[in-house]
């Protein structure tokens, strides 16, 4: 009887340190896999960031174009419309100097 109660109380340590063991092995793993998300995390947030300045610049390279563009269309729309004959410009320019020299 005593042997069996000794093989009890034996068995009951060794599951204990089982048990104690199979805890650490989880923690470990789930440390391991925290810290694997993290890296995910923030190579993905890299990545992101890398490709939302890509898009950035490209929006604005195309925003440049698109302005240079439209400029170049009003300035000549402009010159097609107003035809100042040399009477006209010269009363333009001296009005131009006077308000600018005063």
């Amino acid at each position: 009887m005593r042997d069996v109660i000794q093989k009890v109380i034996a068995t009951e340590a060794e599951a204990k340190q089982k048990v104690q063991a199979a805890k650490a092995e989880a923690e470990r793993i789930l440390s391991a896999a925290q810290k694997r998300a993290q890296e995910l995390t923030a190579a993905a947030r890299q990545e992101s960031q890398r490709e939302a300045q890509e898009i950035l610049a490209a929006a604005m390279k195309n925003a440049e174009l698109e302005k240079q563009a439209r400029l170049t269309a009003v300035a000549a729309e402009i010159e097609k419309q107003v035809r100042l004959d040399e009477p006209a410009r010269q009363q333009a320019v001296a009005a131009v100097v006077r308000c600018v020299c005063g």
